[in-house]
This record gives structure tokens, sequence and C-alpha cells, in this order.
């Protein structure tokens, strides 16, 4: 089974998992770093990990569009399906097999409200295991946290954390996060995409290289990296 990942700026992801096309808190409008305009990505499924603008703006066209399925929390799917968008809700802990994977939604550390200041509920992130054994854990915008060593108990195959600071973990608690997760590759993301964020990958990823055994891979936006 093939797995491919691709850095959509930002925290917008791309997930291609066996032909099932997925994408990751859609934020292509207004996105200084996005690569793609909204009305040229095609979805089958998206995820949604919590309710801030720069990680919903673009998803109901794109659903609308596409006829795409949201899943995301039980807040933020019903708030997607009063707007006519089918959406699965799930919460945290709790997994569904949806065919192309069965997705656990995990811990984060972050808000959620919804840019019309609607609950959006905890955020998450998403313990993702495709049908061929394949584990990708995305973390959403978090900080650090002890139970990421228990996420890496699963033995993952790829992490995607941010690094950008401020508003998420910045490189020295996304370094930890690396150590406690363990994964056999590590992308970041929710880096320099405006000034208050910016980062330097390569740096972080020298770092990762000598103090860990998992292996990174720094993207550009539009960049993609199979397992």
């Amino acid at each position: 089974m093939s797995l491919t990942y691709t850095w959509l700026g930002h925290g917008t992801s791309g997930l291609d998992v066996d032909g099932t096309k997925v994408i990751v808190d859609p934020f292509f409008t207004d996105n200084p770093a996005a690569t793609v305009k909204a009305q040229e990505v095609e979805a089958d499924y998206i995820l949604i990990t919590h309710g801030h603008s720069d990680h919903v703006a673009d998803a109901a066209s794109i659903a609308r569009r596409t006829g795409a399925k949201v899943v995301s929390n039980f807040e933020i799917a019903t708030w997607f399906q009063n707007q006519g968008v089918e959406a699965h809700g799930q919460h945290l802990g709790g997994g569904h097999d949806h065919g192309w994977a069965y997705v656990k939604l995990t811990l984060a550390l972050h808000g959620s409200a919804l840019p019309d200041g609607s609950d959006g509920g905890n955020p998450c992130g998403f313990l993702i295991t495709t049908p061929g054994g394949q584990k990708v854990y995305l973390a959403g915008d978090t900080g650090l946290f002890g139970d990421m060593a228990l996420i890496g108990e699963e033995r993952l195959d790829l992490a995607v954390i941010p690094i950008g600071d401020n508003f998420t973990m910045g490189p020295d608690d996304a370094l930890r996060a690396v150590k406690l997760l363990q994964a056999k590759h590590v992308i970041p993301v929710h880096h320099s995409t405006w000034d208050l964020i910016e980062q330097d990958a390569d740096v972080w990823a020298e770092k990762v290289r000598s103090e860990t055994e998992t292996e990174p891979h720094v993207l550009q936006p539009g960049e993609s990296f199979t397992l």
C-alpha cells in the first residue's frame, strides 16, 4: 500500500493513501505559504484538528465542491453539518475505520474556537493506521506533552509536528517531542508562514539527526514524502 504525504503550507497537509485523497486543515485562501488554490484541491476526506480560521478556512467550500466528508471532533463536525456538509464526529481517544484508514483522535494542547465564535470542542491530533499497517501521527497545533510517549509506543512510521513556536511547540520542545515519539521519520510544519513563527527547519533537522534515530525531512510547501 502506498502513502504519500504532501506539505501544503502552514498547518495544511495532504495525504494520498492508496488513491484516497485526504486534506488536513485546509487553509489556502490568504495563506502566503500556499502553492495551490482552494478550487484546485481534490479531496475524498477532510480532517480538521481544531476550529481556528487558519485550519478551517476553505474546508466547507472544498467539501461542497468535491463531496468530501469532514472528520473532526463532535462539535466541529456538527458545525459543518449545520452548513450542509457531510461530517463524521469523533472525540479524543476515539477511533473509527473510515475504510481508507483507521483514524483515532489524540490529545493536543491548543484552542479550538471556530471563526464565528462557536464552541470548537477540544483540539486534537490524528493517529492514522492504514489497512497496510502504516502509522502516521499528525500532531496538529500543540504544545509538548508527556503522553506523546504513549503515541510513540504505536511504532510510528511518520510524525508530522509543528515547530513554529508562539502558537505551538518551538524547535526545542519539538526536538523533545521527537524523542518521545520515536517515529522512523518526522516532518516539521506550522513554521515560517509569517515572521512571528519563522524558524530554520534545516538547523532543527540537523539536531534531530544528531540526537535521535529519527530521520527528519524538511519539505517546502508543495513538496511530498512517500513512505
